[in-house]
């Protein structure tokens, strides 16, 4: 020790206690403090079997560190099972764990951990796991992290290489709280670079699908739209994809939500088939019906409709007809749906094709739109045009149409310039229309009713109208057709008045009834100045006191006559207001009344029947009466007899052959007379 200093003292020290052995060798060690040191040495000079020794009846304490060391060189050695078992004696599991470990070693590692340190068994599992990821093992990689319950680092690790398939995967099975972030994060990422790289998101698209995530694989085909992509061939193969997808493997909400994002770009890209299929596939049959309803494709639609759904067949009917009607198509509307096709070609102002159209489908039919026609004519003004429809069409007695009827007549009634030979043809198709409209209330629910009244009247004064323009052009017949006009003032609340007092007194006074004219004419000048004044009130009725004209009279809407024939009827009205020989009273028969009424104003008795060719009275004188076969059709003989021979003398005369035929007709023809 005084000459190779400390160190070679305890290396002397450490031979002879080494050559003593036993106690002895602790004893020796003991006494000069060396023992610990001494085990020390012993290990660090591998001679372990002599610090163990020494370890063992001097410092039991030591031992761990001695069995630490050995395993420790052992280790160094390659000596793994050894080195196990003093890493074990040394207390020291974790450390034979991690020998292992280092070596890759995993199996012995994994066993060792399970058996002496099973804090450790997570880090095996763990490293193990890196290093099988590294090995692109990803099945060993999930099922190790997943027996060290780590879900967490399978999705990160899946995350950070790019491999979002597995990830959501791992995610959605493991831990499906995370999944609507993780989701969202993937979107993020992919929309970032999705729009740089279509490739990208078609190739991840396929992994979805190859893994089974049917939905996010949806999503991702969904991406490509026409902003990141110009090629629409491209854009059509996405969509594609994603609705083979969803009719293959989506259901319920996630089927439901897939083809509404689908469908509707497909039918943007016309692949109106497609888009149904997918509808179809997820059980949104309405949606299938209404894709093939957009393409115009019917046929296909009803099919659907058909065979899936029964009820909404009349659902695609409607549409059928909104799609025809919208484009104008009548005909082909006409084959499914008659009405909509009337009411179509009505819109369209095809009105003979309208009725043409519905002439078989019945009267009700043919006559809703024959009045539909008359009614857009009358509002053009062009009544006349809606008698000739009625005159062609019939007039059947259909109430609604009444309002139709009225109109027509009291128009014609009130039209000027139908009083010359022209205007036969006029009223014989309102007298006719009239007529048969009268006929058919006779035997339907208006018989007897005021409005079958009504209408009678109506057909009196077209009759009587119709036979004066006759009357009017035969040598020797117009003082019949004056006497027409002194009639028909017994309606002058039907007649426009002013219109009315005005052709009594012409033709009055062109047969030479000056008196008559005058009282009639001047009558006519007051309805003219109190239409000018709007008001009836002043008007005086005391001339009229022995006849039946109506005192009570609409106010005319405008005066009949233009300016300068007024002024004329002024002028003569003034003219014979000066001459004395001219009585300004109508003249009485012997009844007291004047010759045409049919009773007086004041009288309870039945009124006398107005003969049918003059419309005077008719006193019931079995010599002087003809009687029709129709009940209260009767005629004074003379005027009846008058009328028949102007009709033998001018066969050719097809106007006035046409009246006698319609007397016939109306009144029931005599026995002995023919036409």
């Amino acid at each position: 020790k005084t000459a190779g200093g400390e160190q070679g003292g305890q290396q002397v020290a450490f031979l002879w206690a080494k050559s003593l052995g036993g106690d002895s060798a602790v004893k020796l060690l003991s006494k000069f403090g060396l023992l610990e040191t001494c085990i020390d040495y012993a290990c660090d000079s591998y001679q372990f079997e002599f610090a163990f020794e020494l370890a063992k009846t001097g410092m039991k304490t030591k031992t761990g560190d001695i069995h630490y060391k050995y395993a420790m060189a052992l280790e160094d050695d390659g000596k793994f099972q050894e080195a196990e078992d003093q890493f074990i004696k040394a207390g020291k599991p974790k450390e034979a764990v991690m020998m292992y470990m280092h070596n890759q070693d995993w199996e012995n590692a994994e066993r060792v951990a399970q058996q002496h340190d099973e804090e450790s068994l997570a880090q095996v599992l763990h490293a193990q796991a890196k290093q099988a990821f590294l090995d692109k093992n990803y099945q060993q990689f999930e099922s190790l992290l997943l027996r060290a319950q780590k879900p967490d680092l399978i999705v990160k690790q899946y995350q950070e290489a790019g491999l979002w398939v597995d990830a959501l995967r791992v995610c959605r099975e493991y831990q499906p709280a995370r999944l609507a972030n993780l989701q969202a994060e993937y979107e993020r990422e992919v929309g970032s670079r999705g729009a740089r790289d279509v490739s990208s998101i078609l190739s991840q698209a396929h992994q979805w699908q190859q893994s089974g995530e049917y939905k996010t694989a949806v999503d991702c085909y969904l991406r490509v739209n026409n902003n990141n992509c110009r090629d629409s061939g491209t854009v059509l193969k996405a969509l594609t994809e994603a609705a083979q997808i969803t009719n293959k493997f989506l259901e319920g909400e996630e089927g439901f939500a897939a083809a509404r994002a689908i469908c509707p770009r497909l039918i943007e890209m016309k692949q109106h088939s497609l888009a149904a299929q997918t509808y179809l596939a997820v059980d949104l049959t309405k949606e299938a019906i209404d894709t093939f309803i957009s393409a115009e494709e019917w046929g296909k639609a009803k099919k659907v409709a058909r065979e899936f759904e029964p009820g909404l067949e009349v659902y695609v009917e409607e549409r059928y007809k909104e799609s025809l009607r919208r484009q104008g198509r009548a005909d082909q509307l006409a084959d499914v749906d008659i009405i909509s096709a009337l009411d179509l070609m009505c819109e369209q102002g095809q009105w003979a094709k309208c009725l043409e159209t519905a002439k078989p489908h019945g009267p009700q039919v043919l006559h809703k739109y024959v009045a539909l026609y008359a009614t857009q004519l009358i509002k053009e003004g062009n009544t006349m045009k809606a008698l000739n429809l009625y005159s062609q069409m019939g007039s059947p007695a259909l109430p609604q149409n009444y309002n139709i009827y009225r109109r027509i007549s009291m128009d014609v009634i009130a039209s000027p310039g139908l009083s010359g030979p022209d205007a036969y043809s006029t009223w014989a198709r309102l007298r006719n229309m009239l007529y048969k409209l009268t006929e058919g209330m006779t035997s339907g629910s208006d018989a007897g009713s005021a409005t079958h009244y009504e209408f009678r009247v109506l057909l009196q004064i077209a009759h009587y109208c119709a036979l004066r323009v006759v009357l009017a052009g035969i040598k020797g017949m117009t003082g019949l057709a004056a006497n027409i006009s002194c009639a028909l003032l017994r309606h002058s609340d039907v007649i426009p008045a002013d219109k009315a007092f005005y052709e009594a007194g012409v033709h009055t006074r062109e047969v030479g009834r000056d008196s008559e004219a005058f009282v009639f004419l001047n009558h006519y000048l007051d309805i003219v100045e109190a239409i000018e004044d709007g008001s009836l009130d002043s008007l005086d009725y005391s001339d009229f006191g022995n006849t039946d004209f109506p005192q009570e009279i609409p106010l005319p809407a405008a005066a009949y006559l233009a300016p300068s024939e007024h002024e004329q009827v002024k002028e003569w009205v003034l003219a014979v207001s000066m001459d004395q020989s001219v009585e300004q009273v109508l003249p009485m028969d012997e009844r007291g009344l004047y010759p045409s009424a049919l009773v007086s104003p004041d009288s309870a008795a039945t009124p006398l029947s107005p003969c049918i060719v003059s419309g005077y009275p008719v006193f019931g004188v079995p010599s002087q009466t003809v009687a029709f076969k129709r009940p209260g059709c009767v005629a004074n003989r003379d005027d009846w007899n008058k009328l028949t021979m102007a009709a033998k003398l001018a066969p050719t005369n097809t106007d006035l052959q046409d009246v006698l035929g319609f007397i016939s007709e109306w009144c029931g023809a005599l026995p002995n007379f023919s036409f």
